[in-house]
């Protein structure tokens, strides 16, 4: 123990004490594991009630919705009653068109219709209130049914002139100015002049081709709607300070409605928002949800409504405030973080009271372990108290540092002979490496004479030898054919030119082959030329495989380094980027002119877009015997290249990304002007 260790390991000087380890012991669970667990309680109920709010105003549509459809069966069915009544029979048979419309007339008021008309095939025969135009009741199916004999019952949309040919007030009443409305989807219309009709009809009993045909406009029905309002939303329905609303929208303006605009004024006119539009009328889905309705936001419910044609033409909707329901929530939320603050605040002073006399002691504890660590191994707790448990772990620490005060003194004496042993260990292992490095070499020119003397040998007997029978034999052809060798001189020179080529070919692979004869000898040249002299060698291995070779060799400078030694290496990287491509690709050779750290020099470059490396692989491929190739190499080829160009004031690096390929980028200084 000493004060660098201590050092070497600061702390906070409250966030890291016995103190606040404890207060948090303590206060966490109450200030954050409860406050964590009770906004958790609180989210689930608030996301519950919402869903019962939903669940609630869903059922709330269900209602309005079968009294709408009840509504309609029943007028389709007291219209088919009257249809079939012998009253209506002998009416028809003994009175008047003028007594047969006062009657219907009569009757039409006590079933609350707005129309009742008597129609055959050729139209309309007898109307109450008497039509004032020329309808076209075949166009509804509604109308078609009931002729062909059977009741019909529908939801249809008249036109402004369907209703004037019915009644010139029917078609004023269901005239509505559009109001304009926040979020609705824009319109250059400034009125709704359509009429949403309950649409019955009914065959006349023993005529065959007559119906009676009856209908209820439903725009500014009042007296429909709010009777909705009472079915769904009946006295204590909802929290104190809400109210439900009842809609029916024709397209997405409402045309029959107890929600207000102002005080008393119904909301007749305003229109839907586009997000409901779209969802209800374009999707013909059900929007249960929140909604921005005129002026407020209620929990709202619409689904479509659909003609008798089988087309979406209005809405039906129900809601109620949302206001009063999200007051109540968070007024159970504040109650529930009043009573979580009283508890915390009466409970957290006891806490804190019995966390003190336990803190004290272990903060004296901590205290006296600090100073050990700071190098005062003196330092003692000397707590006294009895026998409770922080006392007697206290005199055992007291115990323990006595105890590690005696064996501190021998461990400085360990320490004395450890460090005298690593010394001698270190030493044992730097000569070790050296011989490994000496063994490296050995190793390394050991594999090349073997496997290159072979390959020298062959040369030498395969090439060389017939080049010379070659060579001798057309000396003896010119000299036979004396004059006539005049006018082969262009062939007999390309035979020259190519068996030189041969001999050069063979040198320079003997050059490779015993880089002792050569090494050492420190030649001034352009890289270009020693790029261009490792090619054909290597070139048995491209006609392998399917790969192009790429040259951009733009250097100038003379470089200072053992020609066979550079040939070395970029045979070696060569060699390695075709083994990386063996399905083809393009192999790159470059180089240019480029100043490293302002020094000049040239950069040699060797890509190819062959499987690439890892990056655990890379980091370790110019460490000695490291190797991917398993049996094919010793993995000392880039070890080696990278002492070569170390040894020559140069640099080598590698670029890889797995699946694209490998570049391997050397730096050479070059030579001095003066040195050349």
């Amino acid at each position: 123990m000493n004060a660098g260790a201590s050092a070497a390991r600061p702390r906070p000087p409250f966030l890291g004490s016995v103190r606040a380890r404890l207060l948090a012991i303590v206060l966490v669970p109450m200030l954050v594991v409860l406050p964590l667990f009770v906004a958790l309680l609180m989210a689930n109920w608030a996301a519950r009630f919402d869903r019962l709010l939903i669940a609630k105003v869903n059922g709330e549509l269900t209602i309005a919705h079968q009294y709408m459809f009840t509504l309609l069966e029943k007028r389709a069915g007291e219209v088919e009653a009257l249809a079939a009544s012998a009253e209506f029979r002998d009416r028809r048979a003994t009175s008047g068109s003028a007594a047969l419309a006062a009657w219907l007339e009569a009757r039409r008021a006590a079933l609350g219709l707005d129309f009742l008309y008597l129609i055959g095939p050729d139209g309309a025969g007898v109307s109450a209130p008497p039509m004032s135009g020329a309808p076209r009741p075949h166009h509804w199916p509604v109308v078609a049914g009931a002729l062909a004999g059977e009741r019909r019952a529908g939801i249809d949309i008249f036109s402004p002139d369907d209703l004037a040919a019915i009644s010139p007030a029917l078609a004023e009443r269901a005239r509505i100015p559009l109001v304009p409305t926040e979020a609705a989807v824009p319109t250059t219309r400034t009125e709704e002049a359509r009429g949403m009709v309950l649409h019955v009809a009914a065959p006349v009993a023993g005529s065959p081709g007559l119906a009676l045909v009856g209908g209820v406009l439903l725009n500014r029905n009042l007296a429909f709607i709010d009777t909705i309002n009472d079915l769904v939303y009946p006295e204590a329905s909802l929290t104190e300070g809400s109210r439900g609303t009842a809609t029916l929208f024709l397209d997405d303006v409402r045309v029959s409605t107890n929600v207000r605009l102002f005080e008393n004024v119904r909301a007749l006119g305003t229109r839907v928002s586009a997000v409901v539009r779209a969802r209800v009328l374009g999707e013909g889905a059900v929007w249960l949800d929140r909604a921005f309705v005129v002026n407020d936001w209620y929990i709202s419910a619409y689904e479509p409504i659909i003609d008798s044609f089988g087309q979406r033409v209005g809405m039906l909707y129900v809601g109620f405030l949302d206001t009063p329901f999200r007051a109540a929530k968070k007024r159970t939320l504040w109650l529930t973080i009043a009573g979580f603050l009283a508890v915390a605040a009466l409970s957290v002073p006891v806490f804190l009271r019995w966390t003190r006399s336990i803190v004290t002691p272990l903060e004296r504890m901590v205290s006296t372990i600090g100073a050990v660590e700071a190098g005062d191994l003196s330092a003692r707790t000397r707590l006294t108290g009895g026998q409770y448990e922080i006392a007697r772990v206290s005199a055992h620490l007291d115990d323990l540092l006595d105890k590690l005060e005696e064996r501190e003194a021998r461990l400085r004496d360990w320490a004395g002979e450890l460090e005298r042993r690593v010394e001698a260990r270190t030493r044992a292992l730097r000569e070790a490496n050296q011989r490994l490095e000496a063994t490296t070499k050995q190793l390394v020119v050991s594999e090349k004479l073997a496997s290159i003397g072979e390959i020298t040998a062959g040369i030498a007997h395969e090439i060389n030898n017939p080049v010379a029978v070659i060579q001798g034999n057309l000396d003896v052809i010119r000299e036979n054919i004396g004059a006539q060798a005049d006018e082969l001189a262009t062939e007999f020179s390309l035979i020259y030119e190519q068996t030189h080529a041969i001999n050069v070919l063979v040198g320079k692979l003997l050059q490779f082959a015993r880089p002792e004869e050569y090494a050492g000898v420190v030649d001034y040249h352009v890289p270009n030329e020693v790029v261009r002299d490792s090619i054909p060698l290597v070139q048995h291995l491209l006609a392998k495989v399917d790969i192009r070779l790429e040259c951009d060799l733009a250097a100038t400078r003379p470089v200072a380094m053992n020609r066979t030694e550079l040939q070395q290496v970029l045979i070696n990287l060569i060699v390695n980027a075709i083994h990386a491509m063996p399905e083809g690709g393009t192999l790159t050779l470059a180089s240019e002119d480029h100043d490293d750290k302002g020094a000049p020099g040239v950069r040699l470059t060797v890509r190819d877009t062959g499987i690439g490396m890892r990056p655990e692989v890379l980091k370790s491929i110019f460490d000695p015997f490291f190797t991917t190739k398993r049996s094919e190499g010793t993995g000392l080829g880039l070890s080696i290249s990278h002492d070569l160009i170390a040894r020559s004031g140069g640099w080598i690096r590698a670029e890889s990304t797995p699946g694209r390929g490998t570049t391997f980028t050397l730096w050479i200084p070059a030579v001095e002007e003066e040195g050349l």
